[in-house]
């Protein structure tokens, strides 16, 4: 049973909202990308945890995958996990999984969820940036990154790659000189 005072308390905590999305490719390392109707520029399929009911960050980006894309497929591993701050709205903490490199076949299988998703694409990396803006395109190059170079998650700030230095450390001292 919760006190009311702990129920408060509770109630009275930050809040921060969470999303997560799987990074698609197919056989020549290029990018699946959505196009939203709901606002200008492209995605990665995902979107927000219901965290509400429970889900996970990961059973999120298998749920969206589901729903955008029409695709059941298992989501890889955790390839980033960004912190960003927002103007207007609490921070996002978004988890990006790795989706697999994609077979034809699944790419014909492809089925837009019509009220969300105007189209699709595949994006080769030297051209992200003019597809994904701010620190989702920085997010999705990390997490390539990581593909790329067979290492552990990307911790990002802002999408781009966190300083492992406590702010104790960042000040000044006698080993800086």
């Amino acid at each position: 049973m919760t006190t009311p005072d702990y129920a408060t308390y509770i109630a009275g905590l930050p809040r921060v909202l969470v999303g997560a999305a799987a990074l698609f490719r197919d056989t020549e390392g290029r990018v699946l990308l959505v196009e939203p109707n709901y606002r200008e520029g492209w995605a990665l399929p995902g979107g927000t945890v219901e965290s509400d009911a429970g889900e996970t960050p990961r059973q999120g980006a298998h749920r969206e995958t589901l729903e955008e894309i029409g695709l059941d497929l298992e989501i890889g591993r955790l390839l980033a996990v960004d912190w960003v701050p927002g103007a207007g709205r609490p921070p996002i903490v978004a988890y990006l999984y790795d989706g697999g490199v994609l077979t034809e076949e699944q790419f014909g299988s492809i089925r837009l969820q019509e009220s969300e998703l105007l189209s699709w694409r595949l994006v080769p990396r030297e051209e992200l940036a003019q597809y994904l803006r701010g620190s989702l395109g920085h997010r999705v190059t990390a997490a390539l990154d990581v593909l790329t170079q067979g290492t552990g998650t990307a911790e990002l700030e802002n999408g781009r790659r966190a300083d492992f230095r406590s702010p104790r450390a960042q000040g000044s001292s006698t080993l800086d000189a």
